[in-house]
């Protein structure tokens, strides 16, 4: 089951939780999976099922600081004391050698949503050559001036208070933004999904919603900026199939137009094999509103695609 946690030491201290389907009938590639922020593995269960039964070995983590990684520097809420984006992307890395050496030979897909988008891109930039494929879903690589402002804002908030609190001002920024622009809500959390089944779980959920400290917040702006800059990119081979999502109804991404930004960008510097869906009456997490049944076997085609190139 998907819901039984294994562990794994990574070089870089934390002691990952992660959870394992294996793929039904003749393996064809190996699917990482990274969550987004105030979240956790766990919750793509449905969708690691979906993907088993197409047969992909699929591997899901908890990051430092959320779910049931634990790590001394670590608590819940933040990457960690110092470097938390070299050790988020170092321990993307200690699971890909896991999956790698349990099913050797395999083509290797990673997928990222939101703040996992984020941290998957900046992993693939920083390890070229070690994914057959990169999907990144609901994730803003563009927040422009308002990113740079909301850098100042958690500096200032460092000065005086330290990195190690929670943000008393970019939650408000985000989250609180993003809940305000649903005019029909019925909770908070509502610009997750149309589903309130699905934001029912999310708010009841004790691992979900977490306030994240000034310096995650300075860790997620970090990998914002980075792995669009061109030195990056530049790293990769052109031919990587990249798969872009986004919903059109998305505060986080300023209705997936932070998603559309990101095709360009890529095309411009030369990526050859760029895939884009916005799926227009959407929120934040594909996976989990209504209609992930057509998003997941869309993205399932794009994988059986992936491995046939390799």
């Amino acid at each position: 089951m998907f819901a039984h946690m294994l562990r794994h030491d990574s070089p870089t201290g934390a002691s990952l939780a992660y959870h394992h389907l294996p793929a039904e009938g003749k393996a064809r590639a190996i699917l990482l999976v990274c969550h987004g922020l105030a979240e956790h593995a766990r919750r793509y269960q449905r969708f690691a099922e979906a993907m088993a039964a197409r047969g992909f070995h699929v591997y899901a983590h908890d990051h430092r600081g959320h779910g049931e990684t634990r790590s001394a520097d670590a608590p819940l809420g933040r990457f960690s004391r110092h470097d938390g984006v070299e050790r988020v992307i170092d321990d993307v890395m200690a699971m890909r050698a896991v999956a790698a050496a349990n099913h050797p030979g395999l083509p290797v897909i990673l997928f990222g949503h939101s703040m996992g988008g984020l941290i998957g891109l900046n992993t693939a930039v920083s390890h070229p050559g070690s994914f057959d494929g990169v999907a990144v879903w609901n994730s803003n690589f563009n927040p422009g001036l308002a990113g740079r402002l909301a850098q100042v804002i958690l500096r200032t908030e460092r000065m005086l208070k330290g990195s190690d609190v929670p943000s008393a001002i970019l939650p408000k920024l985000t989250f609180g933004a993003w809940g305000r622009s649903v005019a029909d809500r019925r909770t908070d959390f509502d610009w997750l999904s149309r589903d309130p089944a699905e934001v029912d779980k999310y708010v009841a959920d004790p691992l979900c919603g977490f306030d994240a400290s000034v310096s995650l917040w300075l860790d997620v702006f970090a990998l914002t900026f980075r792995a669009t800059q061109q030195r990056y990119l530049d790293r990769l081979p052109r031919g990587l199939p990249i798969h872009l999502v986004g919903g059109g109804h998305d505060p986080a991404t300023a209705n997936g137009k932070a998603v559309e930004w990101l095709a360009k960008r890529l095309k411009r510097a030369g990526f050859s094999h760029i895939t884009l869906q916005i799926y227009q009456s959407m929120r934040h997490e594909t996976l989990n509103e209504l209609g992930a049944d057509a998003a997941i076997d869309e993205f399932a085609n794009w994988c059986d695609r992936v491995a046939k190139r390799c």
